[in-house]
């Protein structure tokens, strides 16, 4: 496992981390996800991002039992804030009121005394920036939190939330979560930029997107049984990419996948590791086997003449319109 600094801050982190959105708690029982946990820091993982809105909570409860016992000083833990985790009208958002409560409620789960990343899960429209990020200083002095970062924020509100932590002497966000993938590009427009100017890594979610990637799909037949695309939680998230001009170009990734010696999910998760501003790359497992299959990519070199035999084979599917969004109740 190879290591990278996360932002510009002194944190190294694994540059394949470990993620349970949809699969603890909900999609495998809690003895697999233990097993997958375990296979990760086998494999040499140190870095786990979860988020209190996962499973309703449940995947932080079932990633801190996972790792009890584990040295904590070894780990560093990522989690966020902002989706409802309650009924009331305070269980949601970025006030200061909502974020102090999570965070006591995600250390508690979690069982830890902080947390080596805590992130804003989305922009809040709602909240005076400045509340959120004066609510984040706090919790860093309280050594609550050691490190902030966002997840899905465009370049703009990344831009005013650094002027804002600039002028206030707040501490800087050093991390962006977002989706980035071979067929999802969108960050590269403005946040990728923005980001590398200021100092701040990309922490990326679904670089196979959600195994859309590994060619298990194939045009013109239904989903394999038992596959993300069939389960409740996540098909809504991948239908967009059930098409057959997509699969057929999945397809076509195959020979060069081939003659590397990779498979199709380690050339993926491979190929968001060539950009230098992704600091780590996501991956989530219902089985061990696919964890110890990613982690694989780490260290792995594609040179120019590969990533455009890429790009010539994917052509139109990209999607690099940083207008396009996916509706809430299907984002990480």
């Amino acid at each position: 496992m190879e290591f990278r600094h996360l932002g510009r801050s002194g944190l190294m982190v694994s540059e394949i981390s470990y993620g349970n959105w949809i699969t603890h708690g909900s999609q495998v029982e809690e003895d697999a996800a233990r097993e997958c946990v375990r296979a990760a820091l086998d494999e040499g993982i140190t870095t786990f991002d979860t988020a209190d809105v996962y499973a309703g909570t449940k995947a932080e409860e079932v990633l801190g039992r996972a790792l009890k016992g584990v040295r904590r000083e070894s780990l560093e833990i990522f989690t966020k804030v902002y989706w409802p985790t309650g009924a009331g009208p305070n269980d949601r958002g970025l006030s200061r009121k909502h974020i102090t409560e999570s965070v006591h409620g995600s250390l508690r789960r979690l069982q830890t005394d902080y947390v080596d990343l805590y992130q804003a899960h989305r922009f809040d429209n709602e909240t005076p920036l400045e509340e959120t990020l004066k609510t984040f200083d706090d919790l860093v002095r309280q050594g609550k939190v050691l490190y902030v970062g966002v997840s899905e924020w465009n370049a703009e509100q990344i831009a005013q939330a650094l002027k804002i932590a600039d002028e206030m002497g707040f501490d800087r966000l050093v991390s962006n979560q977002p989706q980035y993938s071979m067929l999802w590009r969108v960050i590269e427009a403005e946040v990728v930029p923005l980001s590398e100017k200021e100092g701040l890594s990309q922490i990326v979610w679904s670089p196979i997107a959600q195994g859309v990637l590994t060619g298990k799909y194939l045009p013109g037949q239904p989903p394999p049984a038992g596959s993300r695309a069939t389960d409740p939680a996540g098909g809504g998230f991948i239908s967009r990419m059930l098409n057959d001009d997509v699969l057929t170009r999945v397809q076509n990734l195959k020979p060069i996948a081939a003659d590397l010696g990779l498979s199709m999910a380690q050339l993926a998760v491979a190929w968001v590791l060539q950009n230098p501003n992704v600091a780590s790359a996501i991956i989530g497992a219902t089985k061990p086997e696919q964890v110890r299959d990613n982690v694989k990519a780490s260290g792995v070199k594609l040179d120019a003449e590969v990533l455009k035999k890429i790009d010539d084979v994917l052509g139109p599917v990209v999607e690099r319109d940083p207008a396009k969004t996916i509706s809430p109740e299907k984002r990480p």
